[in-house]
């Protein structure tokens, strides 16, 4: 922290967080910024321990909701016949409406975050979630589970909105490929052990203990946050440092290089930014396009996998949840050889680069994703009913090591692309991604009842094809004449 003394002399430091040693604003007295470029308070100056203490905590609370979203899949069945559903459409709603609350929460708590800071809005944002995810259990009608899901939902989807810029807070380009890795676990493995703790809940108990225990769960991750998460936002932090030293010196003049806004006109904008990049930006588009149809493929397989296991293999619900299992394991060996080779890749092109780095250098994770995801759709989708039940397991598994190389591309891209916006940036890519995660699981079993898994699932992975195989090589070339042209992106 500065004191009176380091204020009387100067400041000596930045306007962007992102470097922090521009000597122009020495001229001013009353700008607040960091003390120079090794500013021990700076975010990317922590130590490596704090750092991975943050990571992991803010890692917990982007969990906990994704364990929410699919958990209930197993239970479907006993949840429509206590609150009388009687279309497939009500019951694959109670289960997606949740994710549809992803595409308006992100709208707001991804800017908000970087206007108030990333701690406050995630314990907020969790405490909100459990009070609702807490109501679903004590649900008497189907209107009450949808409207107590959604509004879970909203809650739960902060966490997945201010997650990626904590870690371009404190990672450093050449660093952020490992930390992005344990982020990108929590979406991807949230949905696996949902449903594996959701089969036995389904089998021995009720329904409703789905919703409590992960309202249980909840507590625990407020409890973790309570006591290891750091406040890492760059702004948030300079603002605190104003405050602080206009109660020590009472000078009221004092300010950071943010504008002086209201909050109306701050709201206003914190709803325009992800809208603005998402429409004006084809780097968060195509990058947000691709992410949404993963995302949502993934989702269409999370919610008809109950049905594979029970009706075409004729497991016993508790058994056919440890098929997730199969997901949990392609989730690990993905992040396995990511966090090996991802950050070495981006150091070796680097290197050869005359020491530049730039986005562009994440694309071989996607490019070699994507063609592993195509491998495992078709291998899934085949094998179903007409070979032994691990065969649609390894394919599964193989479509996760791919997905999860893919969607760490992608947001890594998107962070080194956007750094001071990438909270923005990412709540742009959410809204479209969270809408195909509400929408494939409704058309999933018409799809599956016309075309069958074989031929119904190659239709997805030829789309995989068209958009993953040939977009690295489109970005690799094309993607710095993009954010040459963009007022938001880093550089």
């Amino acid at each position: 922290m500065a004191s009176k003394q380091d204020l009387e002399a100067g400041p000596q430091a930045i306007t962007n967080p992102e470097l922090p040693n521009q000597a122009e604003n020495d001229k001013d007295p009353n700008l607040v910024t960091w003390n120079g470029p090794d500013d021990p308070e700076f975010p990317k100056n922590w130590s490596r321990g704090l750092k991975w203490k943050n990571t992991w905590s803010v890692s917990l609370f982007v969990f906990i909701s994704p364990v929410s979203s699919s958990m209930i899949a197993p239970a479907l069945e006993g949840l429509a016949q206590s609150l009388g559903m009687h279309s497939e459409i009500e019951t694959y709603l109670s289960l997606s409406i949740f994710i549809l609350a992803y595409a308006i929460g992100p709208v707001f708590f991804g800017p908000a975050s970087e206007l108030y800071g990333r701690l406050r809005l995630l314990q907020v944002s969790n405490v909100w979630y459990l009070a609702w995810n807490l109501g679903c259990g004590f649900a008497k009608t189907k209107g009450q589970l949808f409207a107590f899901r959604f509004l879970a939902g909203i809650g739960g989807s902060a966490p997945l909105a201010i997650g990626g810029g904590a870690i371009s807070d404190m990672w450093s380009a050449e660093e952020r490929g490992k930390a992005m890795g344990v982020y990108t676990l929590g979406p991807l493995l949230g949905p696996v052990i949902g449903p594996i703790a959701g089969g036995f809940i389904a089998e021995y108990s009720t329904w409703r203990w789905v919703f409590w225990s992960t309202s249980a769960a909840a507590v625990a991750v407020q409890v973790v946050g309570f006591f290891w998460l750091k406040e890492c936002h760059p702004g948030t932090l300079l603002r605190r440092r104003r405050d602080v030293l206009a109660k020590e010196t009472g000078n009221e003049n004092l300010r950071t290089a943010e504008r002086v806004e209201t909050l109306a006109y701050k709201l206003l904008h914190a709803l325009e930014r992800p809208v603005r990049m998402f429409t004006t930006q084809p780097i968060v588009l195509c990058m947000g396009l691709y992410m949404a149809y993963l995302f949502g493929v993934a989702y269409l397989v999370f919610a008809t996998f109950p049905d594979i296991w029970t009706e075409v293999y004729h497991e016993r619900p508790g058994i056919g949840g440890l098929n997730y299992l199969s997901i949990a394991i392609g989730s690990f060996i993905g992040l396995f050889f990511n966090l090996k080779l991802v950050d070495r890749i981006y150091s070796i092109l680097k290197a050869r680069n005359n020491n530049v780095g730039k986005p562009e250098f994440r694309m071989p994770s996607l490019a070699v994703g994507s063609i592993i995801s195509t491998i495992g759709l078709f291998w899934y989708g085949w094998s179903i009913g007409n070979t032994h039940w691990i065969m649609p397991n390894i394919g599964a598994l193989i479509y996760t090591m791919g997905t999860i190389s893919c969607l760490q591309g992608m947001q890594t891209y998107i962070v080194d692309s956007y750094q001071t916006y990438a909270a923005s940036a990412m709540a742009a890519c959410a809204v479209l991604r969270s809408l195909c995660g509400f929408g494939f699981p409704l058309f999933a079993p018409y799809m599956y009842n016309s075309l069958g898994y074989g031929w119904g699932t190659s239709v997805l992975a030829f789309i995989v094809m068209v958009f993953g195989w040939g977009g690295p090589f489109i970005f690799w070339k094309f993607g710095p004449r993009l954010r040459a042209m963009s007022e938001y992106a880093s550089g």
